[in-house]
């Protein structure tokens, strides 16, 4: 979702309100693709935070905004067979990748890794709820990225 927002103009007095700039703005850019769009993170650093993300999100360990169908019927491929993996089996493996990929991380590079990935916060609302110092999370992120890569052994 685009949304323009106005600007004021520096250079003209307080009592003045009329913006004469406006910026556009894509609300649906995870933090993950804004960092890869400016030059911070490298295709891979991006392709391995979006395979835990795509864990994260088959997984269902996301907040849940509707009902839950749990008794929905098995769904069958082709000529009536039933589908490799029942939704539950998707979901489980998704859920063991996702564990898997947070312990090949540890503790100090999972929650930064969680909070800016799954979460989809900004990076220095992770790093003022971590408690940590200006501009090192983006570097702990990379670390972690990198790490991420490693485990979903992505080509470098």
């Amino acid at each position: 979702m685009l949304v323009e927002r106005a600007l004021p103009d520096p250079v003209e007095d307080a009592s003045s309100r009329k913006p004469r700039r406006t910026v556009t703005l894509n609300l649906s850019e995870s933090p993950l693709s804004w960092l890869h769009a400016h030059g911070h993170l490298s295709d891979r650093q991006l392709l391995a935070g979006e395979k835990l993300r795509g864990d994260y999100e088959s997984a269902n360990l996301g907040p849940r905004t509707t009902m839950v169908w749990d008794s929905s019927p098995v769904s069958r491929g082709k000529r009536g067979a039933p589908s490799a993996f029942t939704p539950t089996e998707r979901t489980l493996h998704s859920k063991q990748r996702f564990d898997g990929a947070l312990g090949a991380l540890g503790r100090d590079l999972s929650d930064i890794a969680w909070r800016v990935i799954c979460a989809g916060e900004g990076v220095p609302v992770a790093e003022k709820a971590m408690g940590w110092p200006l501009r090192s999370g983006k570097l702990v992120l990379r670390i972690a990225l990198d790490r991420l890569g490693d485990y979903y052994r992505l080509p470098g």
